[in-house]
Formats: C-alpha cells, sequence, structure tokens
C-alpha cells in the first residue's frame, strides 16, 4: 500500500489537498519545475505496482523486481533516466542467534522518488522526517532522498554488525573453556548468518563506490561527498564482516582440535586403565587353572602374597602413568 506521498520544492513539503496519501493529489501539486515527488510504498499489490509504474512510467522488469523482493543489492539503469537500486535491510535476533532481512527498492528520476520497503526493517518514515527536517539535503532532489536511505541502511549494518561480534566473543570463551560443550552447532549458525550478511553487504560496495566517485549519470555533484561517506561506512562494514567469519573459521577449527586432544586424553586414560587391569587379570588367570603342580598352591601365604605383588604391580603402573600424564 501507499504509506506516503509527498510532493517537495526547495527542500519543503508542499501542502496538498489530500487528507490521506494520494499520488493523483500529488502529481497535480508538483507543477514547478524543480519539484519531486517522493511516494513510499509497504509490500505493494501487483495492481498498485503498476498505477505507479504507469504515473512514471517505470520499467516493467524493475517492477516485478521491486514487487517480487528477494532481490541480491544491485544498481541498473533504464531509458528515460530512471535509476532502479536494490537495498537489503538487517536486523539482529539475539535469542536465535538469527540475521532477519528485508529489503528496499527504489526508483529514481529527475522529478521522483519511489520507495517500495518489503519486511520491517528500515523504517522510511524515520528517514522521511529527519529529511524533512534538513531543507538544506532535501533541496538536492531526489538523489538526497537516495542517499539518506543508503545511509540509514548502511547505519543498520554497524548496529547489526556489534551483535554478532559479541555471540563470536562467547563461542570463543566456550571453545576454549575446560567444560566440553556443542559449540560445532552454535558456530555454524553464526557462519550461516554472517554468510546472509554478506549477501547483503557485498554486492553494494561497487554500487555505492560508483556514487562516490561520480560516475552515475544525473547524479548532481554536491552529493558525491554525502555518497563518499555511505561507501566508507558500507566498506567498514564488509571488513568487519569478513574478521567475523575468519574468527569463526578460527573457532571452528581450535574447537576441532580441542575435541582431538580430548579425544585422546581419554583413549590414553582407558589405555592406562586396561593396562592396571591387565596385571591383576593375567595373575588370576593363571591361578585360575587347574594344575596341581604350581608354585606357592601350597604355601600358606600364597594367596595373600599373590594379592600383594598384584596390588604392588598395580601401584606402581598408576604412579608411573600419573607421572607421565596419562591418568
Amino acid at each position: 500500500m501507499i504509506v506516503d506521498c509527498a510532493v517537495y520544492r526547495n527542500g519543503s513539503r508542499v501542502p496538498t489537498e489530500a487528507s490521506r496519501p494520494d499520488m493523483s493529489a500529488a502529481l497535480s501539486a508538483a507543477n514547478q519545475d524543480h519539484d519531486f515527488i517522493w511516494i513510499g510504498l509497504h509490500e505493494p499489490s501487483q495492481r498498485e505496482m503498476d498505477e505507479v509504474a504507469a504515473a512514471f512510467d517505470l520499467h516493467q522488469l524493475a517492477v516485478e523486481d521491486a514487487v517480487r523482493a528477494h532481490q541480491r543489492p544491485k544498481l541498473e539503469r533504464y531509458g528515460g533516466g530512471t535509476l532502479f537500486m536494490v537495498l537489503r535491510t538487517l536486523w539482529y535476533v539475539d535469542a536465535h542467534d538469527a540475521v532477519e532481512t528485508g529489503e528496499i527498492a527504489l526508483f529514481v528520476g529527475d522529478r521522483y522518488v519511489v520507495t517500495v520497503r518489503h519486511g520491517s526493517g528500515a523504517d522510511l518514515a524515520l528517514t522521511r522526517r529527519d529529511l524533512e527536517r534538513h531543507t538544506g539535503l532535501l533541496g538536492h532532489g531526489p538523489y538526497a532522498v537516495l542517499y539518506s536511505v543508503c545511509d540509514r541502511v548502511v547505519d543498520g549494518y554497524e548496529a547489526v554488525a556489534a551483535d554478532p561480534q559479541e555471540d563470536v566473543d562467547e563461542v570463543e570463551l566456550s571453545v576454549f573453556s575446560s567444560s566440553r560443550g556443542n559449540d560445532s552447532e552454535r558456530i555454524y549458525t553464526l557462519k550461516r548468518e554472517v554468510a546472509e550478511f554478506r549477501r547483503a553487504v557485498a554486492p553494494l560496495r561497487d554500487p555505492l563506490t560508483l556514487f562516490a566517485q561520480g560516475q552515475v549519470e544525473g547524479m548532481p555533484l554536491e552529493a558525491q561527498a554525502f555518497f563518499r561517506d555511505v561507501a566508507d561506512h558500507a566498506v567498514r562494514v564488509h571488513e568487519e564482516v569478513e574478521s567475523l567469519d575468519n574468527l569463526l573459521s578460527s573457532a571452528h577449527e581450535a574447537h576441532l582440535a580441542r575435541i582431538s586432544v580430548q579425544q585422546n586424553d581419554d583413549i590414553r586414560k582407558i589405555s592406562a586403565w586396561v593396562a592396571i587391569a591387565a596385571v591383576p587379570t593375567a595373575v588370576a588367570g593363571i591361578y585360575g587353572m587347574n594344575f596341581d603342580y604350581m608354585p606357592e598352591l601350597r604355601w600358606r601365604i600364597g594367596y595373600p602374597l599373590v594379592m600383594l605383588v598384584m596390588l604392588a604391580v598395580c601401584v606402581t603402573l598408576f604412579r608411573l602413568f600419573k607421572r607421565s600424564g596419562w591418568l
């Protein structure tokens, strides 16, 4: 549905006669040379999107991408000077170690901006209010809206990146603790979420670099400095994501190595106890045979002597294994 629809002139919102978001009223009010319209939609139907596409002559392929969502972050140019950009929004659910994703598609022309939002992340109403308070920035036209949306999305990435960092720190502490836990499952879960994070951030670097270098046709030169700032933040977030992934890989390798060491310790302990138990077992097995002529069978002290020998050998082996670290 259409969440908001407004006309902006010289950085200020132009009042319209409509009491609710009305695209027709906005089109009628945008009657001066430097006016532009900003239409915000949230999970629109195909019919609603077709109406907007007809009003601004949007390309059908871009319209399909905006409605279906689940697109890779990208920047495309279509005829008539229309710019189409897709951003992924992120938020972190700490209880499930999960990165949830949404999507924002933007159509930018000389006199209009159409934003299509999917999911509950990155509420653009806040972006709109912030822009309306900064008339100087909004006076740069549709690209000011594009910059502000990109800036809010990338700032959201930085906020989200702090949460997995805490979970990675917890995993590292758990891996190197003395207790035995099922860290592999949590490491795998976090790596999967970091991969989702990377899919949102990595493809965005190239489009933002084009904006920062002023290589996008139709973009005002004054906007270049703003996009440089956003591009720098995006690169920084991408480096943080790569660092998290490397830390998780290292933690997983350390976890497997620790499991291997623990298994070796267990095997050594078992082997030591088996060796200790083998001595009395062997002696008892020999003396359990039904022979008449065996040493010490007729001695009164034979039984206690054999038991004493077995005990002495077992204690000696125990002390040897203990000293060597096997027990």
